[in-house]
């Protein structure tokens, strides 16, 4: 079934709407600073991996071998090459080592990957088209803590791995072996019904969560728009990236599966995660911030024509 962008704006806008939702609840300090770290715990350690079981297990798609294996190599060589991109066109754009050329890179190639092209997929394909992007994101997450790393700190690609030991890259791999072998099929009843619930909070209270995380940065608004930052942001997250994943599932040797997700991750804005790599690594948070911002703001028109416009390029149809 073709789709339309007025369709597509009315499927993207509710993810928009609960993550400004998000930014109410802690400028109103329904959600407090002392509480943040408690709700992203949550989400992170106990909503996703549920999450993510409930995406995988017994999900065919995921029993493909190409669906195992290009989908993570996919994911890190667009996100490592996001990065590269965003170097190049910052040193273009005058930006330097020391002031800003790394966290212009980083928060540039990294596109956001999961809470917002979740329901995405979910609406445009279905609940099984989730698995698939989970197997892609370990490929992004493998980029973001070695390419990434190195791009914001210069840090060495060692300590980059061992970040990506992590609740919910551990409950992929094992999801993924209880699929191909089938032992997820004998998971009982009872604890589906434990699984199922805990899942069902992961995406509206990660959209929620990352409204509470961008919020503090909005105090004070005249430094959050740098008119040269942000255009170059989307001319490269916005344009020129899109076009060349948009290429890649045109004519790349991808399962219908994995072009669905990389339609969908062409069109999006950057991720959130750079500004905390930033604040952590002696990045420059407020520039990441001003690009994600900037990215989103845009997106929430550009994500439906891309999104439009990459279904027909790339032969495929929404359910």
């Amino acid at each position: 079934m073709s789709v339309t962008y007025v369709q597509l704006f009315l499927t993207v806008l509710p993810v928009f709407l609960l993550i400004a939702a998000g930014a109410v609840a802690r400028r109103a300090e329904w959600i407090t600073q002392q509480g943040e770290d408690s709700m992203f715990n949550l989400v992170f350690r106990l909503f996703f991996p549920a999450l993510i079981l409930e995406s995988v297990l017994n999900n065919p798609a995921v029993r493909d071998p190409a669906n195992v294996l290009l989908p993570p190599l996919a994911g890190f060589l667009i996100t490592a090459g996001g990065m590269g991109v965003g170097w190049l066109v910052g040193r273009a754009f005058g930006l330097q080592v020391g002031t800003g050329l790394r966290t212009f890179a980083l928060a540039v190639g990294i596109s956001n990957y999961g809470y917002l092209p979740l329901p995405i997929m979910d609406s445009l394909f279905g609940p099984a088209s989730r698995g698939v992007l989970f197997v892609h994101n370990l490929g992004v997450e493998a980029a973001i803590w070695t390419v990434g790393l190195l791009v914001v700190s210069g840090a060495s690609l060692r300590a980059g791995w061992r970040k990506l030991l992590n609740a919910p890259l551990i409950t992929l791999v094992v999801a993924v072996i209880l699929n191909l072998t089938g032992v997820g099929a004998l998971i009982p009843p009872v604890l589906w019904k434990v699984i199922t619930p805990l899942a069902t909070c992961a995406v509206p209270i990660g959209l929620l969560m990352t409204g509470v995380s961008i919020q503090p940065h909005l105090d004070d608004p005249k430094r959050l728009f740098a008119p040269r930052i942000g255009v170059a942001a989307a001319v490269i997250r916005l344009a020129l990236l899109p076009l060349a994943i948009l290429a890649l599932a045109r004519f790349g040797p991808w399962t219908e599966d994995l072009k669905r997700v990389l339609v969908v991750q062409a069109a999006m804005p950057s991720a959130v995660l750079p500004v905390i790599l930033a604040r952590v690594y002696g990045g420059q948070p407020l520039l990441a911030v001003q690009i994600v911002l900037a990215t989103t703001a845009i997106g929430l028109f550009s994500i439906p024509f891309w999104i439009s416009w990459g279904l027909g390029l790339a032969g495929l149809a929404a359910r």
